[in-house]
């Protein structure tokens, strides 16, 4: 499935902004550079999640459990272009899972661990997925039998199970399914040459396109209904660029991810980036922050994303950081809400640790303050550069990837001025072609302007002296208006967070007849 215009690609990959690699073809590269390099691990809770042992793969054993569950899938009939809808933790299954569909040209669909029937059913409705792939045991959950006692089997489930005689695993039978029929799924990484053949033979009839889409990842915005966004591996791969520049990211560093496997943060933060840099990626979630923090200093961890709420609590407890030695830790991310600016100071001046302020989505929106573009702890919690905003303030590649722009919320007109305020608007070979079907409810228009740029629903203003800067003021649904003065919600939870006994706060609005 190919979402962009011939034009697009064609201008993308003349820029040399898109490619010919996939994230399986990413792989093989890797794979042939640094075979045995800690690829992915899991954290060391599992069992009291899923019931099975932490897991720890190579480079070259991440290769090869992906070819093996690649085969799988085939034998169960996925193909180029067949939805595969995911609902698993952050495991190592999952990682395999993403590559595994990606040789086979399907699309991948992963879902949080907390949606249910509901949400399920919707996105079912939406995408015709032809397997649901999940797990045996989640916690205290049945979660395979969940799915298909929900689905009354019109899709087919298939999960990853810790004990084969249960899940009736064999290599010679793989269609005889387990209980009530659920298809069996395995982690294995050792090769199979019928396997191999097998999986050979169809990828020769089935050409890679860096331009297929690999995800279709749920995104709920203002709104109550996820919406469906479709992603092609140059999108991904874009977005990981921009990553890897803000994160400073480099050859063998070791990436904690807290975040759930299924959008942007983690898919472009850390699985991309990953594998294209030949990084060690350790995986954890649900958020435990003692097993956090451990993770950190036992595997030597050199960067990590954590929420705002977890940093701030960090920040006023200092005894609890300094139990632990982070002598690896260059820098944390983080993102999602607005930072406080005493949390900053407070991790760079006396933890000797920088932060970076993300600000994405999974429509792709790409911007980042880091210590050099903005040193001033105030400028970083709340402002971004105006990457792409044609300024030419930045001396940075994703500079000249990106556009960006500011229009007036009322009469569309391009603003450029300090202090004025309006929608921010995003274009660039990180941002997607539009949501999937009628996931959305909105039109062309409303998604993207005449010149084909992607309407973000976030406020920002303007700001500087000169004005290279964007701080985010809320999103344009959002905005509180008291007796016609527009008050940011955002602005207020930062104010509150600061005080000393609160960890997390959140302002919204309510109807008044005045």
């Amino acid at each position: 499935m190919i979402t962009s215009s011939q034009r697009r690609i064609d201008e993308y990959t003349q820029r040399g902004w898109w490619g010919g690699k996939t994230l399986h073809g990413a792989l093989a590269e890797t794979c042939e550079k640094y075979p045995d390099l800690l690829a992915v691990a899991d954290q060391p809770n599992l069992s009291a999640l899923t019931g099975g042992e932490p897991r720890r793969l190579s480079f070259s054993q991440l290769e090869r459990a992906s070819d093996n569950l690649a085969w799988q899938l085939l034998a169960y009939g996925i193909s180029s272009d067949d939805r595969v809808l995911v609902q698993l933790p952050n495991i190592c299954e999952l990682v395999v899972t993403y590559i595994a569909v990606s040789k086979l040209g399907a699309v991948l669909s992963p879902v949080p661990m907390q949606y249910g029937s509901f949400e399920l059913g919707n996105i079912c409705k939406e995408i015709s997925p032809k397997v649901i792939v999940s797990l045996d045991q989640f916690q205290s959950r049945s979660l395979a039998e969940e799915l298909h006692d929900h689905f009354s089997g019109s899709i087919q489930v298939a999960a990853f199970c810790n004990d084969a005689n249960r899940a009736g695993i064999s290599r010679d039978g793989i269609n005889s399914g387990g209980a009530k029929g659920i298809k069996p799924l395995w982690l294995d990484v050792h090769n199979n040459e019928r396997e191999q053949q097998a999986l050979g033979e169809y990828r020769q009839k089935h050409q890679d396109d860096a331009n297929n889409i690999i995800s279709i990842c749920w995104t709920s915005g203002t709104t109550g209904t996820p919406k469906g966004v479709p992603r092609s591996h140059n999108m991904w791969l874009a977005i990981a660029e921009n990553c890897m520049e803000a994160g400073d990211y480099r050859q063998g560093d070791r990436f904690l991810n807290p975040f759930p496997l299924v959008n942007m943060a983690a898919i472009g933060g850390f699985l991309y980036p990953s594998i294209v840099y030949g990084c060690s990626l350790f995986l954890h979630h649900p958020l435990d922050i003692p097993v956090f923090l451990d993770q950190m200093q036992t595997e030597a961890i050199t960067f990590t994303l954590v929420p705002p709420a977890l940093l701030n609590q960090l920040a006023k407890s200092e005894a609890l950081w300094r139990q632990y030695n982070f002598s690896e830790l260059r820098s944390i991310g983080s993102g999602s809400a607005p930072l406080s600016p005493w949390m900053i100071e407070i991790f760079e001046r006396d933890y000797q640790t920088a932060i970076i302020n993300f600000y994405g989505s999974n429509e792709g929106i790409s911007l980042f303050s880091t210590p050099d573009t903005a040193p001033d702890p105030e400028t970083r919690a709340t402002m971004f550069p105006r990457l792409g905003s044609g300024a030419g303030a930045w001396q940075l590649d994703v500079d000249k990837r990106v556009r960006s722009k500011v229009i007036c919320i009322d009469s569309g007109k391009t603003l450029s001025e300090a202090g004025e305020s309006g929608e921010l608007l995003f274009a660039g070979p990180t941002v997607f072609d539009g949501y999937f079907g009628d996931t959305a409810g909105l039109s062309d228009s409303e998604v993207f302007s005449e010149d084909g740029f992607f309407h973000t629903g976030d406020l920002v203003e303007i700001c500087g002296a000169p004005p290279h800067y964007y701080r985010i003021i809320g999103r344009c649904k959002e905005i509180i208006n008291r007796g016609g003065m527009k008050i940011s919600p955002a602005e207020l939870d930062v104010l509150l967070e600061g005080l000393p006994d609160v960890a997390e706060a959140a302002v919204c609005a309510y109807p008044d007849d005045v």
